[in-house]
């Protein structure tokens, strides 16, 4: 495509962050190229930092007209986008989502509108691929790569361009986005998710596209990972309640993990408590050695550790919300 088509289109780019501090300004500047492209701006959306980030986007700001600062008090992600759109959404086409703690290619910006002009998509999402670097985090990295850790979602292993229902989100149209209502902000996880089911219900389309994709960095230590899947469940159980939709299988296998761990408890009265439990581990245990001796991958008995703490983490979560009387009802 004819990079001065583009123009005839204004996207709005949005990074909610929260303490990005090492990253906020390498990521503008990674971005910057693409402002006069897309005839857009840059949205820094601070949620609170007391990291020095807000004060390099202030600074960020006055070196560019095109980089804006907004400030977030709901803090979390799903608030920050709604608040950017609700104030700036009006006078832009596209709405562009970037993930501060992420790598994305120099051209990223332009090829997902490019999809959304030629395919017609109410939104693009990408596939996503999680690197690593100290020794935990490349084996949680190879772990969120793998259907060990990820059940086989396209959106993590990637896929020929298609129609979706759900993937890691990078634009959508905003009087589409407007048209539903935006993100709803009592998902502090899993918004996307939530969302997605709305648009499709509302006759939207999703585009996953093969053309770009970001790269993600996960969590360094098991506590930080732990909290983070332990959300993520929350979010889907509460993605259950609101909906009354049925978990997919490759999210029903995980579900079992708590309970049969907390059952194996029950082994002091009957050892065969305990079998479930070992089965899984002895699951997880041999997928890891698998990637150690038919990948190659030194990381592999790490990454079933890693995968086990997500799967655990998940697991729990879901059942803390879905048994938590005062979600019962969500509102819809």
């Amino acid at each position: 495509m004819n990079p001065t088509n583009l123009t005839t289109t204004r996207s709005l780019i949005v990074i909610p962050c929260l303490n990005e501090a090492d990253h906020i300004e390498a990521l503008v500047a990674k971005l910057r190229p693409s402002l006069a492209v897309l005839n857009a701006v840059i949205l820094v959306a601070d949620g609170g930092s007391t990291d020095g980030t807000r004060e390099i986007a202030a600074r960020l700001t006055k070196d560019d007209p095109n980089v804006l600062l907004l400030d977030n008090p709901r803090r979390i992600q799903s608030a920050a986008i709604n608040l950017a759109v609700a104030e700036h959404g009006s006078s832009f086409d596209f709405l562009i989502r970037i993930d501060a703690h992420g790598t994305y290619p120099d051209d990223y910006c332009e090829r997902l509108v490019e999809e959304a002009i030629t395919t017609g998509a109410d939104s693009v999402v990408v596939a996503m691929e999680t690197v690593g670097f100290t020794p935990f985090q490349k084996a949680t990295a190879y772990a969120q790569n793998s259907k060990l850790g990820n059940g086989g979602a396209k959106h993590r292993l990637g896929a020929t361009s298609h129609w979706a229902d759900h993937g890691h989100h990078a634009l959508m149209r905003i009087h589409a986005f407007q048209a539903i209502g935006g993100y709803d902000e009592g998902f502090s996880h899993n918004e996307d998710a939530e969302f997605d089911y709305r648009f499709r219900k509302a006759g939207y389309r999703i585009w996953m596209t093969d053309r770009t994709s970001m790269v993600y960095y996960p969590r360094a230590k098991v506590g930080p990972l732990f909290r983070q899947y332990f959300s993520y469940g929350r979010g889907r159980a509460r993605n259950v309640l609101k909906h009354r939709v049925v978990p997919s299988l490759r999210q029903l296998l995980p579900l079992a993990v708590a309970p049969v761990a907390i059952g194996a408890l029950l082994a002091v009265i009957n050892w065969i408590a305990v079998v479930p439990v070992v089965l899984w581990a002895a699951a997880c245990i041999g997928y890891g050695a698998w990637m150690a001796l038919g990948q190659k991958n030194p990381y592999g008995p790490l990454a079933a550790i890693s995968a086990m703490v997500m799967h655990f983490a998940w697991s729990a979560g879901f059942w803390r919300e879905l048994l938590d009387l005062r979600n019962r009802r969500v509102a819809p």
